[in-house]
């Protein structure tokens, strides 16, 4: 099996890292998640499960509004400090467990939506099928999947002069954002996959793609329902 923990990258394993996560990563609003659950039927009494869930970005802001929050992160710091934060803003409706993609064991009644953001480019491919296949898995027919990743939205012969304008727009300081090197060290070293073989694998696991956005060529947005 995958070694989910390796792939997540050593700077999770460092409290120092996760402490300062938020800074580095900004605080993307999580309402846009939330209302395409929603607006595909995920109400009040829903239990969502959340994949790579971080510091719980969205899982704390998806438990004032679902019933049943499960935050799922691979990384033991970044589950304690996850665990701490929803102590903190008494979240009781969330429960965090320490698992990947291809460990987490679901619990009680099918999940109504599973969220992720940012994490399943840590597997390569191959782990990608399986893990959006654990996913199916653990979903209630007609259930939403909200994913958010780094997505390569281009051709083949595109990703040379797209990488070198992505870099172009990196920031310069490595505690508050992401600099050319931290770009250029997730496309030698991590696994975003071409919108096309994305959408592919999805379809091959079970889910029908409502909706996408992208925000450039690199960043997508999908919502889909499993069938």
């Amino acid at each position: 099996m995958l070694d989910e923990l390796a792939h997540a990258g050593p700077e999770h394993l460092d409290p120092e890292f996760v402490a300062n996560f938020d800074r580095k990563q900004g605080h993307p609003d999580p309402s846009d998640d939330i209302a395409a659950l929603t607006t595909h039927g995920v109400d009040d009494t829903a239990t969502v499960v959340d994949l790579g869930a971080g510091t719980g970005q969205f899982a704390l802001a998806a438990a004032a509004r679902f019933a049943r929050v499960v935050a799922v992160d691979v990384a033991a710091p970044m589950v304690e400090h996850l665990r701490a934060r929803a102590r903190e803003v008494r979240a009781t409706n969330v429960e965090v467990v320490q698992a990947g993609f291809l460990g987490y064991e679901h619990t009680g009644a099918p999940a109504d939506a599973v969220h992720t953001r940012h994490a399943l480019h840590q597997l390569p491919d191959f782990w990608k099928v399986l893990a959006l296949r654990r996913i199916a898995a653990t979903m209630r027919p007609g259930g939403v999947l909200r994913v958010r990743d780094l997505i390569y939205d281009l051709r083949p012969d595109e990703a040379a002069a797209a990488f070198d304008s992505w870099l172009a727009t990196a920031g310069t300081d490595p505690a508050t954002g992401y600099t050319a090197d931290d770009y250029a060290e997730h496309i030698r070293t991590e696994h975003s996959t071409f919108r096309w073989l994305f959408e592919s694998m999805l379809d091959e696991t079970g889910f029908d793609i409502v909706d996408v956005e992208f925000t450039g060529p690199f960043f997508g947005a999908y919502t889909c329902l499993r069938r």
